[in-house]
Parts: C-alpha cells; sequence; structure tokens
C-alpha cells in the first residue's frame, strides 16, 4: 500500500527556468565561472546547444566593439551624390546589398543613405526621381562603441545601418545590425545564400559564380580546368583563410591564382559563401589592399 502523500503526485513538475535557477543558485565570481555554471547546465541537459552559444555570443558582444565586426572603409560599397540612377543601377544590382551610403567627393563626405528599394520609384516616374530627395539620414558611431550600446539603438531608432568614424572624425567603416546579430545567432542567411539542396557551385552570369565555402578544392579544380593546390586545406573557404592568414569578413577579397575570391557571407567563426570570378594569372598572389 503507498504511503505516499496524495498532495504530492498534484505538485507539477519545476520549470526549465526554475531548474536553471536552482543550478546557478551559486552567484559567479566572474564571466568565466558563469561560463563554466552555463557549460554545466549544457552538459546537464538543461540547456541545448543552440541556446548555449546564443547565451556566449550575447555575453561576447558586451566585450566586443564597433571595431570588431565593421567593414572596412576600403571595401565600402557606395553610390556617388553625382551619378545617375541608370549609372549606378548596375552597381546596386550586383552587389545586392539593400543599403547604400551615398557620397560626395570622397567616402568621409557621407550625404545619406539609399535603401535599394527606393529605386521602385525611379522606374515608376524616372523624370521625377531625385536621389537626393530618396536618401535617407546617416547615423554615425565611433569605432569604440560597444556592440551591445548599438544594437539597442538600433532598435531604438528602427536603423539597420551606421557609418563609422575614427577618433579624427574621417570614416573608417560601416556597420549594420546584421553584423551585431550575426555575433549572437551566428550566420544569417538571406534570398541570396545556398539551398542546402543546391550545389556547391551556382553560376551567376557575367563569369562570376557562387561558391560555398566548404566546396572541396578538388571538386572546384574539376569544374574550373584550374590547379589550386590542397596540400595545406582541403576546401576552397580553407584556402581563403590560409591567403589571408586570419578569419576574413564579409566584402574581403583575395586573389589566388587565376581566380579573385570575395566574401559574401562570413560570421566570427567561419566562411559561408563566397563569390568567385575569373582574373588574369598572378602566381603568388595574396590578399587584395
Amino acid at each position: 500500500m503507498s504511503t505516499a502523500d496524495p498532495d504530492d503526485r498534484d505538485e507539477p513538475r519545476p520549470s526549465l527556468l526554475e531548474r536553471l535557477s536552482a543550478f546557478l543558485t551559486r552567484e559567479p565570481e566572474d564571466r568565466e565561472e558563469l561560463l563554466d555554471l552555463l557549460r554545466g547546465a549544457f552538459e546537464r541537459r538543461l540547456l541545448d546547444a543552440d541556446a548555449l552559444s546564443m547565451i556566449e555570443g550575447v555575453l561576447q558582444v558586451s566585450e566586443m566593439t564597433v571595431r570588431d565586426v565593421m567593414i572596412p572603409r576600403s571595401q565600402m560599397d557606395c553610390v556617388s551624390i553625382d551619378d545617375e540612377p541608370a549609372t549606378f543601377i548596375p552597381f546596386v544590382v550586383d552587389t545586392k546589398h539593400s543599403r547604400f551610403p551615398v557620397i560626395g567627393e570622397s567616402k568621409d563626405d557621407v550625404v545619406g543613405i539609399l535603401l535599394a528599394k527606393e529605386l521602385l520609384n525611379y522606374y515608376r516616374d524616372p523624370g521625377a526621381f531625385s536621389l537626393r530627395d530618396t536618401l535617407r539620414p546617416a547615423v554615425f558611431v565611433p569605432e569604440s562603441k560597444r556592440l551591445n550600446v548599438l544594437l539597442r539603438e538600433f532598435r531604438t531608432n528602427r536603423n539597420h545601418i551606421a557609418i563609422v568614424v575614427d577618433e579624427y572624425g574621417g570614416v573608417s567603416g560601416l556597420v549594420t545590425i546584421e553584423d551585431v546579430l550575426e555575433q549572437i545567432v551566428g550566420d544569417i542567411e538571406d534570398e541570396y545564400d545556398f539551398d542546402e539542396t543546391e550545389d556547391n557551385i551556382i553560376a551567376e552570369g557575367g563569369g562570376r559564380y557562387r561558391v560555398k565555402a566548404q566546396t572541396e578544392i578538388a571538386d572546384f579544380n574539376g569544374r574550373f580546368g584550374s590547379q589550386l593546390s590542397d596540400d595545406a586545406v582541403d576546401t576552397v573557404g580553407g584556402l581563403v583563410v590560409h591567403a589571408f592568414g586570419r578569419l576574413p569578413k564579409r566584402g574581403d577579397v583575395a586573389t589566388i591564382g587565376e581566380f579573385r575570391f570575395r566574401v559574401v557571407r562570413a560570421d566570427s567563426r567561419r566562411i559561408h559563401t563566397l563569390q568567385v570570378d575569373k582574373v588574369s594569372p598572378a602566381p603568388g598572389a595574396g590578399p587584395a589592399r
């Protein structure tokens, strides 16, 4: 005969939050101890791998600055305020960004931000379209701004892009809300990313190809009849990282042999997608400066 109290059977099971709170009852002394506790929670299945990764990303963002994730000035894709739409629209289509800094005499003179979707108004009535009247105000932030602070400002102001300035007021790059969020959740895929069922190498037209970074060098060579070396690394992404000597950022360009590799998708962990086109053979050429 059972001696259990009937009321005990009616008590609800503790929620995930309650179990996690009980596990973290001991207050951590520093960030590393907090991470150790969270990893212990993962090992005890109180957190799944995705949740742990995002929490680690949040903690990392609070330690990072805009300088750590910005697109450098040399790799900013800009539109000139003096150009006619018919001149720069092919460039907008080719680069596939949703927002573009519009500049005057140089990249230090940012006039405003062009939203690519606004160009639909040009096609509706080319004669009435004014680039200057279409621009959104540019937001400027210092290189030293913390990413968590910038993310809060992005959300508050409903802004998705900021121009980064150095201590002298010169433009040193740009940063988007996607650049910040990818530090937390990893790479954010968009309509230009690969479907998992697609081939590793997709022709884009104009002699350009979109290539998954995980493509084996042997497969790449087989497709293009090239002789890129796979002695040091196995994949095309590894080859590009090896050429830079570091993990490149989105927009970075390296010329290897007869190919130019442009990083299209990358996060703080790895390269995902590359844009590739053939150039004149340049033996020993490394990353473009």
